[in-house]
């Protein structure tokens, strides 16, 4: 009976750790621009150290404290930009500012200096990036949207709601075996069938894009964060880790949560500006 018990107390505290991040997460998007801006900034930053964290564990050496300095910089100025407070022209000190990784690694003395210094720009271009590029999104219409940046989430939600049931129910053809056995291509048909009814929904009460641009969302949605979900499980097999870390009891850590998003949010962006 132990074994039963202990199995119901782990769904209880997921279930328990699901709603209250949850409410959280949709809270600070829906309350307004500076609750959003914290949210993703607070997940860029532990993001940024749970991928330095990994790597760490396994012998790279990747410097923290600058990876984390570049990360924040980047979020903030590209809120900064997207929001009005600053001009574009602020964008220029991205290069010098990114090169200053290589200057100090001269002072660390670390083994493979220029590995370290990838590294670091990896985990920057990984989850920084795309955490600032979110800015974008929430600020289409010339004005901070809860809308778009909520209605991203919901579409990813689905997509994997959807992979799951149908998945489960029908699931016989691997979809990419070789990292991640468990999804199908009847599943990934499940989780675009989904998305797009939630677009058409998100047309409906959502109405700060169009119904044509939240179905293209939906397939870019359907299609890349598959493959962000793919990308980040080869990261952890290559470091040979379950999960990417402990922080959400249940549900393991930032990147295993928002690995999708992470790989969905360039295209969504490019995408959006393209066709506005």
């Amino acid at each position: 009976m132990e074994k039963p018990k202990k199995q119901m107390n782990n769904l209880q505290l997921r279930l328990l750790a699901g709603v209250l991040g949850g409410a959280v997460f949709v809270g600070g998007i829906y309350w307004s621009e500076w609750t959003f801006f914290l949210l993703f900034l607070a997940l860029t930053v532990l993001g940024l150290l749970e991928f330095y964290r990994l790597l760490s564990a396994r012998g790279f050496q990747p410097n923290r404290a600058i990876g984390a300095l570049l990360g924040i910089g980047l979020y903030v100025l590209g809120f900064a930009v997207e929001r009005g407070t600053v001009t574009s022209d602020w964008l220029f000190v991205l290069p010098p500012v990114m090169l200053l990784a290589l200057v100090a690694e001269l002072y660390r003395k670390k083994e493979q200096p220029f590995t370290n210094v990838a590294l670091t720009l990896v985990g920057v271009f990984y989850i920084a990036a795309p955490f600032t590029l979110l800015h974008v999104l929430a600020f289409l219409p010339g004005r901070y949207s809860w809308q778009i940046i909520l209605g991203v989430m919901f579409l990813i939600w689905a997509s994997d709601t959807g992979a799951y049931a149908a998945g489960k129910s029908f699931g016989k053809n691997k979809l990419f075996p070789r990292i991640s056995p468990g999804k199908t291509w009847e599943g990934w048909v499940g989780g675009v069938l989904l998305s797009l009814g939630v677009a058409w929904l998100l047309s409906v009460f959502f109405q700060d894009l169009a119904l044509w641009h939240w179905l293209g969302v939906a397939l870019l949605v359907s299609v890349f964060g598959v493959l962000g979900d793919l990308v980040e499980s080869m990261l952890k097999r290559s470091l040979d880790v379950k999960d990417s870390g402990t922080l959400i009891p249940g549900h393991g850590g930032i990147l295993d949560r928002f690995d999708s998003l992470i790989l969905v949010v360039p295209f969504l962006v490019a995408f959006l500006e393209l066709v506005k």
